[in-house]
Protein backbone atom coordinates (compact mmCIF):
# COMPACT_ATOMS: atom_id res chain seq x y z
CA UNK A 1 0.00 0.00 0.00
CA UNK A 2 1.32 3.45 -1.12
CA UNK A 3 2.19 5.85 1.88
CA UNK A 4 0.89 9.67 1.53
CA UNK A 5 3.78 12.23 2.19
CA UNK A 6 3.30 15.57 2.52
CA UNK A 7 5.13 17.86 0.39
CA UNK A 8 5.97 21.38 2.80
CA UNK A 9 6.40 24.58 0.84
CA UNK A 10 6.09 28.51 1.62
CA UNK A 11 7.40 29.93 4.61
CA UNK A 12 7.34 33.08 6.45
CA UNK A 13 10.41 34.85 5.19
CA UNK A 14 12.14 36.47 1.90
CA UNK A 15 13.00 32.78 1.08
CA UNK A 16 9.30 31.79 0.49
CA UNK A 17 10.17 32.94 -3.19
CA UNK A 18 12.72 29.84 -3.41
CA UNK A 19 10.38 27.25 -1.20
CA UNK A 20 7.71 27.28 -4.06
CA UNK A 21 9.95 26.90 -6.49
CA UNK A 22 12.20 23.77 -4.87
CA UNK A 23 8.54 22.46 -4.51
CA UNK A 24 7.86 22.68 -8.26
CA UNK A 25 11.29 20.81 -8.86
CA UNK A 26 9.78 18.27 -6.07
CA UNK A 27 6.32 17.79 -7.64
CA UNK A 28 7.34 16.90 -10.86
CA UNK A 29 10.11 13.99 -9.77
CA UNK A 30 8.21 12.32 -6.82
CA UNK A 31 7.81 8.91 -7.70
CA UNK A 32 3.99 8.91 -7.47
CA UNK A 33 3.97 5.01 -8.22
CA UNK A 34 5.70 4.54 -4.76
CA UNK A 35 3.80 7.73 -2.67
CA UNK A 36 0.35 9.59 -2.51
CA UNK A 37 1.71 13.24 -2.74
CA UNK A 38 0.29 16.17 -1.50
CA UNK A 39 1.61 19.84 -1.46
CA UNK A 40 0.91 21.60 1.70
CA UNK A 41 1.27 25.83 1.29
CA UNK A 42 2.60 26.79 5.18
CA UNK A 43 2.69 30.66 4.66
CA UNK A 44 1.94 33.46 7.67
CA UNK A 45 -2.11 33.12 6.20
CA UNK A 46 -2.70 29.91 6.52
CA UNK A 47 -1.67 26.32 6.67
CA UNK A 48 -3.71 24.60 3.46
CA UNK A 49 -3.51 22.23 0.57
CA UNK A 50 -5.01 23.65 -3.09
CA UNK A 51 -7.30 21.12 -5.06
CA UNK A 52 -7.07 20.95 -8.68
CA UNK A 53 -10.09 22.88 -8.87
CA UNK A 54 -8.68 25.46 -6.67
CA UNK A 55 -10.26 25.50 -3.41
CA UNK A 56 -7.80 25.59 -0.85
CA UNK A 57 -8.25 23.33 2.22
CA UNK A 58 -6.93 23.93 5.84
CA UNK A 59 -4.63 21.86 7.22
CA UNK A 60 -6.11 20.74 10.97
CA UNK A 61 -2.94 21.31 12.97
CA UNK A 62 -4.42 18.87 15.97
CA UNK A 63 -2.52 16.14 14.07
CA UNK A 64 -1.39 18.15 10.67
CA UNK A 65 -4.40 15.84 8.27
CA UNK A 66 -6.75 16.98 5.34
CA UNK A 67 -10.21 16.71 5.15
CA UNK A 68 -11.52 15.91 1.30
CA UNK A 69 -15.07 15.07 0.33
CA UNK A 70 -15.80 14.08 4.49
CA UNK A 71 -12.67 12.01 3.90
CA UNK A 72 -9.66 12.31 6.26
CA UNK A 73 -5.49 11.83 5.09
CA UNK A 74 -3.30 11.45 7.55
CA UNK A 75 0.27 11.84 6.54
CA UNK A 76 2.68 8.99 6.86
CA UNK A 77 5.77 11.28 6.34
CA UNK A 78 6.68 14.86 5.77
CA UNK A 79 8.87 16.15 2.84
CA UNK A 80 10.42 19.60 3.65
CA UNK A 81 11.07 21.89 0.77
CA UNK A 82 10.59 25.22 2.95
CA UNK A 83 13.39 27.18 3.38
CA UNK A 84 13.88 29.74 6.27
CA UNK A 85 11.53 29.94 8.90
CA UNK A 86 9.36 27.66 10.20
CA UNK A 87 10.97 24.80 7.93
CA UNK A 88 14.47 25.27 8.21
CA UNK A 89 15.16 26.75 11.71
CA UNK A 90 13.80 23.48 13.70
CA UNK A 91 10.04 25.27 14.68
CA UNK A 92 8.00 23.05 12.25
CA UNK A 93 10.39 19.75 13.12
CA UNK A 94 9.47 20.01 17.04
CA UNK A 95 5.73 20.34 16.13
CA UNK A 96 5.75 17.29 13.59
CA UNK A 97 7.92 15.18 16.52
CA UNK A 98 5.10 16.29 19.13
CA UNK A 99 2.57 14.41 16.90
CA UNK A 100 4.97 11.67 15.58
CA UNK A 101 5.34 12.37 12.27
CA UNK A 102 8.85 11.39 10.45
CA UNK A 103 10.08 13.63 8.33
CA UNK A 104 13.21 14.27 5.68
CA UNK A 105 15.87 16.79 7.53
CA UNK A 106 17.58 17.64 10.74
CA UNK A 107 15.82 17.17 14.02
CA UNK A 108 14.56 20.36 15.91
CA UNK A 109 17.76 20.84 17.83
CA UNK A 110 20.50 20.54 14.79
CA UNK A 111 18.49 22.42 12.31
CA UNK A 112 17.63 25.27 14.92
CA UNK A 113 22.18 25.38 15.52
CA UNK A 114 22.46 25.38 12.25
CA UNK A 115 19.92 28.05 11.32
CA UNK A 116 21.96 30.34 13.43
CA UNK A 117 25.01 30.90 11.28
CA UNK A 118 27.60 32.41 14.39
CA UNK A 119 26.48 29.12 16.65
CA UNK A 120 27.37 26.64 13.85
CA UNK A 121 30.84 28.00 13.09
CA UNK A 122 31.17 27.80 17.07
CA UNK A 123 30.33 24.60 17.17
CA UNK A 124 32.45 23.59 14.13
CA UNK A 125 35.58 25.02 15.86
CA UNK A 126 35.33 23.40 18.97
CA UNK A 127 35.29 20.04 16.76
CA UNK A 128 38.16 21.23 15.45
CA UNK A 129 37.41 21.88 12.21
CA UNK A 130 38.91 25.16 10.39
CA UNK A 131 36.15 28.64 10.16
CA UNK A 132 37.36 32.39 9.66
CA UNK A 133 37.49 34.67 12.68
CA UNK A 134 34.08 36.01 13.15
CA UNK A 135 32.01 38.70 15.52
CA UNK A 136 28.58 38.13 16.44
CA UNK A 137 26.35 41.45 17.00
CA UNK A 138 22.96 42.22 17.98
CA UNK A 139 20.85 45.05 17.27
CA UNK A 140 20.44 46.24 20.54
CA UNK A 141 23.76 46.29 21.20
CA UNK A 142 25.62 48.83 19.86
CA UNK A 143 28.80 48.16 18.32
CA UNK A 144 31.07 50.85 16.43
CA UNK A 145 32.80 50.20 13.10
CA UNK A 146 35.98 50.91 14.82
CA UNK A 147 35.51 48.48 17.92
CA UNK A 148 34.55 45.74 14.58
CA UNK A 149 37.67 46.98 13.22
CA UNK A 150 39.63 46.40 16.51
CA UNK A 151 38.49 42.38 15.68
CA UNK A 152 38.77 42.00 12.48
CA UNK A 153 40.71 43.01 9.51
CA UNK A 154 38.89 43.69 5.85
CA UNK A 155 37.68 42.84 3.82
CA UNK A 156 34.86 40.98 5.53
CA UNK A 157 31.48 39.34 5.36
CA UNK A 158 28.78 40.74 6.71
CA UNK A 159 25.28 38.57 6.74
CA UNK A 160 22.26 38.34 8.81
CA UNK A 161 22.78 35.68 11.23
CA UNK A 162 19.50 33.61 10.43
CA UNK A 163 18.20 32.66 6.99
CA UNK A 164 20.01 32.35 3.63
CA UNK A 165 19.77 32.44 -0.21
CA UNK A 166 22.53 35.39 0.67
CA UNK A 167 19.45 38.17 1.38
CA UNK A 168 20.94 41.02 3.27
CA UNK A 169 24.17 39.89 2.60
CA UNK A 170 27.54 42.06 1.62
CA UNK A 171 30.99 42.15 0.90
CA UNK A 172 33.11 45.03 2.62
CA UNK A 173 36.07 46.19 1.77
CA UNK A 174 36.20 49.69 2.31
CA UNK A 175 35.87 51.20 6.28
CA UNK A 176 33.30 53.56 4.91
CA UNK A 177 31.06 50.88 3.56
CA UNK A 178 30.84 48.87 6.70
CA UNK A 179 28.13 50.43 8.34
CA UNK A 180 25.66 50.59 5.27
CA UNK A 181 26.26 46.88 5.26
CA UNK A 182 25.47 46.35 8.92
CA UNK A 183 22.09 48.39 8.31
CA UNK A 184 21.33 46.42 5.30
CA UNK A 185 21.49 43.20 7.28
CA UNK A 186 19.99 44.22 10.49
CA UNK A 187 16.72 44.85 8.60
CA UNK A 188 16.90 40.82 7.52
CA UNK A 189 17.88 39.95 11.44
CA UNK A 190 17.99 40.69 14.66
CA UNK A 191 21.53 39.45 14.70
CA UNK A 192 24.34 39.55 12.25
CA UNK A 193 27.64 37.93 12.02
CA UNK A 194 30.62 39.55 10.58
CA UNK A 195 33.16 37.04 8.98
CA UNK A 196 36.83 37.78 7.95
CA UNK A 197 37.32 36.96 4.12
CA UNK A 198 39.33 33.92 3.54
CA UNK A 199 41.01 33.84 -0.03
CA UNK A 200 40.38 30.47 -1.91
CA UNK A 201 38.63 28.40 -4.12
CA UNK A 202 34.39 28.19 -3.35
CA UNK A 203 33.45 24.46 -3.05
CA UNK A 204 29.60 23.55 -1.96
CA UNK A 205 29.20 20.11 -1.83
CA UNK A 206 26.12 17.84 -0.72
CA UNK A 207 25.78 15.16 2.00
CA UNK A 208 22.84 12.54 3.04
CA UNK A 209 22.48 8.97 4.55
CA UNK A 210 21.06 6.09 2.67
CA UNK A 211 20.26 2.96 3.99
CA UNK A 212 22.21 4.03 6.43
CA UNK A 213 25.35 4.94 4.79
CA UNK A 214 26.63 8.40 4.69
CA UNK A 215 26.94 9.77 1.01
CA UNK A 216 28.69 12.81 -0.48
CA UNK A 217 27.55 14.30 -3.99
CA UNK A 218 30.42 15.37 -6.45
CA UNK A 219 31.50 18.56 -5.16
CA UNK A 220 30.97 21.79 -7.23
CA UNK A 221 33.15 24.55 -7.39
CA UNK A 222 31.25 28.50 -7.58
CA UNK A 223 33.46 31.16 -9.97
CA UNK A 224 31.31 34.35 -9.06
CA UNK A 225 30.69 37.12 -11.57
CA UNK A 226 29.95 39.27 -8.29
CA UNK A 227 32.22 40.17 -5.68
CA UNK A 228 30.56 36.92 -3.69
CA UNK A 229 27.82 33.86 -4.03
CA UNK A 230 24.90 36.40 -3.70
CA UNK A 231 21.45 36.15 -4.59
CA UNK A 232 22.13 37.27 -7.71
CA UNK A 233 24.63 34.66 -8.39
CA UNK A 234 22.78 31.61 -6.62
CA UNK A 235 19.39 32.41 -8.51
CA UNK A 236 20.08 34.30 -11.85
CA UNK A 237 22.90 33.05 -13.12
CA UNK A 238 25.78 35.57 -12.56
CA UNK A 239 28.09 32.36 -11.67
CA UNK A 240 29.60 29.21 -13.27
CA UNK A 241 28.91 26.29 -11.36
CA UNK A 242 31.24 23.60 -12.21
CA UNK A 243 29.73 20.04 -11.15
CA UNK A 244 32.02 18.33 -10.64
CA UNK A 245 34.68 20.49 -9.81
CA UNK A 246 37.81 20.40 -11.29
CA UNK A 247 39.61 19.85 -8.58
CA UNK A 248 42.96 17.03 -7.61
CA UNK A 249 41.93 13.90 -5.91
CA UNK A 250 43.90 15.75 -2.33
CA UNK A 251 41.57 18.49 -2.36
CA UNK A 252 38.71 16.80 -3.38
CA UNK A 253 39.19 13.95 -0.62
CA UNK A 254 39.98 16.87 2.32
CA UNK A 255 36.68 18.67 1.07
CA UNK A 256 34.22 15.16 1.64
CA UNK A 257 36.29 14.46 4.64
CA UNK A 258 35.45 17.54 6.04
CA UNK A 259 31.52 17.13 5.08
CA UNK A 260 30.83 14.18 6.07
CA UNK A 261 32.70 15.24 9.94
CA UNK A 262 30.42 17.89 9.81
CA UNK A 263 27.67 15.34 8.54
CA UNK A 264 28.47 13.96 12.15
CA UNK A 265 29.55 16.50 14.29
CA UNK A 266 26.16 18.51 14.06
CA UNK A 267 23.59 14.65 13.79
CA UNK A 268 22.27 15.61 10.26
CA UNK A 269 19.58 13.49 8.52
CA UNK A 270 18.57 13.77 4.98
CA UNK A 271 20.26 16.02 2.75
CA UNK A 272 22.45 18.79 3.47
CA UNK A 273 24.50 20.98 1.55
CA UNK A 274 27.64 22.57 3.17
CA UNK A 275 30.15 25.40 1.73
CA UNK A 276 33.87 25.54 2.07
CA UNK A 277 36.73 27.90 1.29
CA UNK A 278 39.31 26.20 0.38
CA UNK A 279 42.48 28.22 1.31
CA UNK A 280 45.38 27.28 -1.20
CA UNK A 281 47.95 28.78 1.19
CA UNK A 282 47.42 26.47 4.22
CA UNK A 283 45.53 23.67 2.14
CA UNK A 284 42.87 23.72 4.50
CA UNK A 285 38.67 23.65 4.00
CA UNK A 286 37.42 26.52 6.05
CA UNK A 287 33.72 25.83 6.68
CA UNK A 288 31.23 28.46 6.26
CA UNK A 289 27.56 27.01 6.82
CA UNK A 290 25.57 24.06 6.52
CA UNK A 291 22.29 24.32 4.41
CA UNK A 292 20.13 21.97 6.32
CA UNK A 293 16.81 22.74 3.51
CA UNK A 294 19.48 23.29 0.31
CA UNK A 295 17.79 24.52 -3.00
CA UNK A 296 15.73 22.22 -4.72
CA UNK A 297 15.35 24.41 -7.88
CA UNK A 298 16.21 24.03 -11.38
CA UNK A 299 18.58 26.16 -10.70
CA UNK A 300 19.92 24.94 -7.79
CA UNK A 301 23.12 23.21 -6.74
CA UNK A 302 22.05 19.41 -5.10
CA UNK A 303 19.89 18.64 -8.17
CA UNK A 304 23.39 19.63 -10.29
CA UNK A 305 25.11 16.92 -7.87
CA UNK A 306 22.56 14.34 -7.93
CA UNK A 307 22.68 14.17 -11.65
CA UNK A 308 26.26 14.51 -12.02
CA UNK A 309 26.24 11.37 -9.80
CA UNK A 310 24.39 9.36 -12.28
CA UNK A 311 20.98 9.20 -10.41
CA UNK A 312 17.38 11.01 -11.04
CA UNK A 313 15.97 12.81 -9.12
CA UNK A 314 13.46 10.33 -8.71
CA UNK A 315 15.37 8.40 -7.36
CA UNK A 316 17.24 10.67 -4.68
CA UNK A 317 13.73 12.23 -3.32
CA UNK A 318 12.61 8.25 -2.94
CA UNK A 319 15.74 7.41 -1.39
CA UNK A 320 15.45 10.88 1.17
CA UNK A 321 11.27 9.65 1.75
CA UNK A 322 12.69 6.00 3.09
CA UNK A 323 15.64 7.22 4.80
CA UNK A 324 13.49 8.93 7.30
CA UNK A 325 11.32 6.09 8.28
CA UNK A 326 14.42 4.38 9.37
CA UNK A 327 14.72 4.78 13.28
Amino acid sequence: MKKTIALITGGYSGESVISYQTAATIEKNVDTEKWNCYTIDINPIGWFYTTLGGEKIDIDKNDFSLTIDNKKIKFDAVLVGLHGTPGEDGKLQGYFDCINIPYTTCDAASSALTFNKRYTVAVAAFAGMHVAKSLHLFKDIAVSVADILKELKLPVFVKPNNGGSSIGMSKVTDTNDLQAALDKAFKEDEQVLIEEFIKGREFTIGVFKCKGQVITLPITEIITQNKFFDYEAKYNGASEEITPAKVNEGIAEKIRAAAKKAYAVFNCKGIVRIDFIYDEASGKPFMLEINTVPGQTEASLVPQQVMAMGWTLKEFYTALIEECFIK
